[in-house]
């Protein structure tokens, strides 16, 4: 990445700017503007987050917000209430307390001097979910979004559910934020006499959202509330959204770009979830001066032809060795003017020949260790792995071997005929490239709970060897597969520990199955192309300890238990400009026995620190997640401590019936 130092306009930082909310809810943000901006006012730009400015996305931040500022915009960067620097308390995610806050500090921000009226809200995952909700407010100053890693759906497509499945990260995700948001304030910034008071009042009412999440298992008015998908022309906003093929949230962008009315363009590179400006696996692009060209047009009146732009540009991935990392991605750019595309056409496949005996999908509740994350994070081995460990406890269907390449561009889908054994039944379906050595490569998956085959909000159990049929979307993609591979459709009834198991052992007899895969004619060479990234001057720290991830899976071969160990330690790091060092740990385990679904158990343990000068403070918390056949049971504790001594302790503990899941 290029390091700017030198911008159009001289940038000066607030590192602690108040904004008062109407209930006297003070939030603390960091303002960047140009200098002069009293004297020539600019556009804004807002990014709402509970992550903790301070120390948590400082290094994006560094390399994001001062570079806005020193093209003529104040980038404002704001600690959601309840976390951070800011006073409040948080109780869920995206509340109606939270995008009030946001429509309120929009409002704020058009009415200061240094501002010429036209705000603009980004973000990036948390941040790009809230940026599209508070657009569907229409407060009367936001006139663009730049929404990465985000959702339309709150239930469909987002951590919680997936296809009427139970994701895992439902637990791990309300896990890593009773973590995440039991953190002090800085005393520099809350001061000496009133952080602590501060602290005991978070920590004191910090919710444990695992049980809430999982009491609405269906798509109720609780998700639907914030999911744009509700009401796309709600959005009048222009947006620009962006995903990555190795993020959860790729979804989205043609969601996105197929539905919304006001303008929006799409973008979609092989990333992880991160900013595409640092991003892996490479190529990384330009996407600050892409922003730039985007808050030009919206927020200053700029014709910097966006709109010409195609609706949807994205990396078309080549086939690699599989591996559990990737530091690049070999590929292309491609390009299309319109979305749906004359030019995708969709090939037809009947996997099970007429007159076949149904197939048997009964799969060891272990299949799926082999799947990663499901958004990786952490620039390490968080991807999926060869796919032959899982294919082997799959029903796989082989495809003849390729006599020339082909690009998948799209969302492939699977429609299945198909019995139960029992009234409630999980499906996963996998698209893989299968190399001429036998190497399996994950292209893309989808999941069914299939007595959502109707209606996530009105599931039916399914009669026990009853014929139904239904359909599995898989994520999209866009991956090309060379000459001399074929395609494997992989079929199982367990995908652990992507999703929660049902609460028996099932057998599914699938009598028909026809893939639909989106062709698009092969590219031979990038129909488009980025600029080199570029960044203000990177955060500047001291490393204390090192950052590194470990992934082990171990099988006990005396009880035949199987467990997923995850470690990511994110290091520990002394910030040169306020002396403030934060530290981070996070550990898992996943445990499930092949024979018995009501083994899966999951455990996580949280260590954070902050420190300087002889102060610090640390919180340890612990989770833990098992069921059994009526009952999810989930469990926390938080510690919290003042150097060594305990100063609090709390814990959380609940049964949630199962309601066909």
């Amino acid at each position: 990445m290029k390091t700017v130092t030198e911008f159009p306009r001289k940038v000066v930082e607030f590192p602690d700017m108040g904004i008062v909310m109407p209930d006297g809810c003070r939030l603390s943000a960091r303002v960047w503007m140009p200098q002069d901006a009293g004297d020539d006012p600019v556009p804004a730009i807002l990014e709402h987050l509970p992550y903790r400015k301070r120390d948590g996305t400082i290094f994006r931040d560094q390399l994001t917000h001062p570079y806005f500022a020193g093209h003529g915009y104040a980038s404002i960067r704001v600690d959601m209430r309840g976390n951070g620097d800011s006073e409040g308390l948080m109780d869920d995610e995206y509340s109606e307390q939270e995008l009030q806050d946001a429509c309120d500090v929009i409002a704020w921000a058009a009415s200061q001097p240094w501002c010429n009226g036209n705000v603009g809200m980004m973000g990036i995952s948390w941040g790009g979910f809230n940026c599209l909700q508070v657009a569907a407010k229409q407060p009367p100053a936001l006139k663009a979004v730049i929404s990465l890693c985000s959702t339309v759906d709150r239930y469909a497509d987002d951590i919680h559910y997936k296809g009427g499945c139970l994701l895992i990260e439902n637990f791990g995700w309300a896990s890593t934020m009773l973590s995440y948001s039991s953190r002090p304030p800085d005393p520099l910034l809350a001061g000496d006499n009133r952080w602590r008071d501060l602290w005991l009042t978070r920590l004191e009412n910090q919710p444990f959202l695992a049980p809430r999440w999982l009491s609405h298992q269906h798509r109720d008015a609780y998700w639907k509330r914030g999911s744009i998908c509700e009401d796309y022309s709600a959005i009048q906003a222009a947006v620009l959204s962006i995903g990555g093929w190795h993020d959860g949230y790729r979804n989205t962008i043609l969601h996105l770009v197929t539905n919304i009315q006001s303008p929006v363009k799409g973008i979609v590179g092989p990333w992880i979830h991160k900013y595409p400006h640092y991003a892996a696996p490479k190529p990384a692009i330009g996407f600050l001066q892409e922003a730039l060209r985007w808050w030009d047009r919206w927020l200053k009146g700029i014709d910097t032809g966006v709109e010409a732009d195609p609706a949807y540009r994205a990396y078309v991935m080549d086939s690699v060795r599989p591996a559990r990392w990737h530091p690049e991605r070999p590929g292309r750019w491609v390009a299309e003017q319109e979305w749906p595309s004359s030019t995708v056409k969709t090939q037809s496949i009947d996997l099970i020949p007429d007159g076949s005996k149904p197939s048997i999908v009964a799969s060891p509740q272990s299949c799926g260790l082999a799947g990663g994350e499901y958004f990786p994070f952490t620039f390490g081995p968080e991807l999926p792995g060869d796919q032959r460990p899982d294919d082997a406890l799959s029903v796989c269907f082989d495809q003849p071997e390729l006599g020339e390449a082909i690009d998948i561009v799209g969302a492939p889908e699977v429609e299945v005929r198909l019995s139960s054994d029992r009234p409630q039944a999980n499906i996963a379906i996998r698209l893989c490239d299968v190399h001429p050595d036998g190497a399996s490569e994950l292209i893309s998956y989808g999941v069914l709970n299939l007595t959502h085959r109707n209606s996530h909000e009105f599931p039916e159990a399914l009669v026990p060897g009853e014929t139904v049929s239904a359909r599995v979307v898989l994520d999209q993609c866009a991956y090309r597969v060379p000459a001399g591979h074929h395609l494997r459709i992989a079929v199982s009834n367990a995908y652990w520990p992507m999703i929660w198991p049902s609460p028996e052992s099932v057998h599914l007899a699938l009598s028909a199955a026809t893939l639909a895969l989106p062709l698009r004619p092969p590219a031979t060479g990038n129909e488009v192309t980025f600029a080199e990234p570029e960044g203000a001057t990177p955060w500047a720290t001291e490393t204390i300890r090192a950052a590194k991830s470990e992934r082990h899976i171990d099988r006990d071969e005396k009880t035949g238990i199987v467990t997923l160990s995850i470690t990511d330690d994110f290091g520990e790091v002394r910030d040169l400009a306020h002396g403030l060092a934060n530290g981070s740990i996070a550990r898992e385990t996943w445990t499930i026995h092949p024979d018995d679904p009501l083994s899966a158990s999951g455990k996580t343990h949280w260590t954070q620190t902050l420190s300087r000068n002889g102060w610090s403070v640390r919180t340890e918390t612990l989770a833990e997640m098992r069921s059994d056949a009526q009952n999810f049971i989930v469990s926390a504790r938080i510690e919290a401590y003042e150097g060594e001594t305990l100063v609090f302790e709390r814990n959380f503990e609940e049964r949630v019936p199962r309601a066909l899941l």
